[in-house]
């Protein structure tokens, strides 16, 4: 019986999405603008010239980017090596949880809840009772704001009053940030516990721990302790289907926030990208016959998309593609390996949020036959997975195999 392994560079869009000007994102194109900023040598800082991705190349995400948003792309010509193609998301999002819920085989089949552009973004029927359930003094910022920004402008306060820190952003999502020891871990997880049986009910996706370190504002650092708490999916996606049919599953990185630990047999976490990329050379050397790998590679959007960091954006992807030949390395005959995104942000694009865009879809396995996919679902990627694994169809999408 093959495996199968799933990679999600997250954020890694490639443009050209039907619907982008309903989220305001009309011509946004992550892979693409990097492209092109890398060959007009506006990427330079810690790296230089064309971006230096061959092995995404060779898999084909030329031929994707294309096929996704017919752009012109200097340096990505070279003959596709395995299955390619660009997927379109129907989730009415362009989050986390949505992309990925989705790519597991289940579209969301609601409207998530956003917190308003207004001060305080993150209203009383919230922090009151957070308050009141978590024994806090207060709480901090209350609005639409985005990580480093918030810890330098209330982190110093954070500390001398011990109220963490909420706030929001476009996604469907209340953040907390607090520090590891003045405030302590533990009583973060808790607080964000508590925040999430408040604001699920209202289906705002995901509470997320932002535990930080540092004393000062100058200081101030995230760790990688961070969790996600996230609604369950509505249904059974493909990492319930894998363990149901006697299969495991090894969920790199946030896989296990992301999916409410459903369907989790192995869980394993890094420090960042790099670390990542051991865990599922690792999770790779331990799989068995039916298993299913899935992994989250999130440097892309937290360091680069969101700060809107080209150059970084730029370094994380040669540093991510110099690694794939270990990757094909261990992979056994039988073995189906796929390459996507869960959504866009554009480092080039205006604010600080993700970008409605389609995604590149890259497969390969030892004595696959490279052909283009065309333009596909990404409920397709789920049930190519499953079909490839002899698990019977679900509901949404079909096998591109």
């Amino acid at each position: 019986m093959p495996r199968a392994l799933l990679m999600v560079m997250d954020s890694a869009g490639c443009g050209g999405a039907p619907d982008a000007a309903e989220f305001g994102d009309a011509g946004a194109n992550t892979l693409g603008h990097i492209v092109q900023a890398c060959a007009e040598g506006r990427a330079e800082e810690g790296r230089s010239g064309p971006l230096q991705v061959p092995n995404l190349a060779a898999l084909g995400l030329g031929g994707a980017l294309r096929l996704a948003s017919d752009i012109a792309l200097p340096g990505l010509d070279a003959p596709p090596r395995g299955l390619w193609g660009a997927a379109t998301e129907v989730s009415r999002g362009k989050d986390t949880p949505s992309g990925h819920w989705e790519l597991a085989g289940v579209p969301v089949p609601w409207e998530w809840h956003y917190f308003p552009r207004e001060d305080p973004a993150i209203p009383p029927e919230v922090t009151e009772p957070l308050i009141a359930r978590a024994g806090l003094e207060g709480t901090l910022c209350n609005v639409h704001s985005s990580g480093m920004p918030v810890l330098r402008e209330y982190g110093e306060e954070h500390i001398r009053t011990g109220k963490p820190i909420l706030y929001t952003s476009v996604d469907s999502v209340l953040q907390i940030a607090a520090h590891e020891t003045h405030f302590g871990l533990e009583r973060l997880y808790d607080t964000c516990r508590i925040a999430a049986e408040i604001v699920h009910p209202l289906r705002v996706g995901r509470v997320i721990a932002r535990p930080f370190v540092g004393e000062t504002a100058e200081t101030f650092f995230r760790t990688p302790n961070r969790r996600d708490l996230a609604i369950p999916p509505p249904e059974p996606t493909l990492l319930d289907r894998v363990v149901a049919a006697g299969g495991r599953t090894h969920a790199i990185g946030k896989i296990g926030d992301i999916f409410a630990h459903r369907g989790i047999t192995t869980l394993a976490k890094g420090k960042d990208d790099m670390a990542l990329v051991d865990a599922t050379l690792a999770a790779l050397e331990a799989a068995d016959d039916g298993d299913l790998i899935f992994a989250n590679y999130v440097d892309f959007d937290t360091l680069y998309g969101h700060a809107r960091d080209v150059a970084g954006y730029a370094r994380a992807l040669e540093a991510f593609d110099a690694r794939l030949p270990e990757v094909f390395a261990r992979l056994r005959p039988g073995d189906l390996m796929v390459v996507t995104a869960d959504h866009g942000n554009d480092p080039t694009w205006e604010g600080t949020d993700h970008t409605r865009e389609r995604v590149p879809v890259l497969g390969c396995g030892p004595g696959l036959a490279p052909r283009s996919i065309g333009l596909v679902g990404y409920a397709d990627v789920g049930e190519t997975l499953a079909a490839h694994l002899g698990i019977p169809p679900g509901r949404h999408g079909r096998s591109f195999l």
